[in-house]
């Protein structure tokens, strides 16, 4: 290769040990990863297979208790409808949303709670919070909060958001009992 062609093919390239060019590459690739998901967020299918409602909702609840009957009634309810039930794909009132139905499951990683429930028919596991509740924008038309902790809370909240800044559009969201369970 000659010269003239080697320094025309490495003129925009930067050095490892050029802390300040490498940080700005990182970062300006970074950004651009960003653009592409939100491009490809805007994608929707031309037609949905059934009406999708997400569940979100505490992880500690057990069988037996109220909250926990009363989920799996409203989402066999819901199921009845025709609607199919998303959920984190976890225990707790997770489980009692999926109960006699196959749900979705939207897993996070975790070094706890790995199971998923044995009712969830499809999963999916994500590495980010963040792309976690992203998933649950793109796949539900709407969105039921029942009893839950910081998770369910920060579930809600970004729903809200989303509504209240008009991201999301005549999407119901649906808050039932009390926050924090007890």
């Amino acid at each position: 290769m000659t010269e003239t062609i080697q320094s025309k093919q490495y003129a925009d390239s930067i050095a490892l040990d050029d802390e300040e060019g490498v940080v700005r590459v990182l970062y300006e690739s970074v950004l651009g990863l960003w653009g592409v998901v939100n491009n490809l967020s805007r994608l929707r299918p031309v037609r949905w297979k059934g009406f999708r409602v997400t569940i979100f909702g505490s992880a500690r609840a057990e069988p037996g208790t109220s909250a926990y009957e009363e989920v799996k009634l409203l989402a066999q309810d819901l199921a009845a409808m025709g609607c199919e039930i998303v959920t984190g794909g976890g225990p707790g009132l997770m489980q009692a949303a999926g109960r006699g139905e196959q749900s979705i499951g939207i897993r996070i990683q975790l070094d706890f709670e790995q199971q998923t429930n044995p009712f969830v028919g499809q999963a999916y596991e994500h590495g980010t919070f963040f792309s976690r509740l992203h998933h649950f924008v793109l796949v539900s038309h709407a969105f039921v909060v029942v009893p839950g902790g910081i998770g369910t809370t920060l579930e809600a909240l970004m729903i809200w958001q989303l509504l209240q800044v008009r991201r999301l559009y005549g999407t119901p969201l649906i808050m039932i009992g009390r926050m924090w369970p007890g």
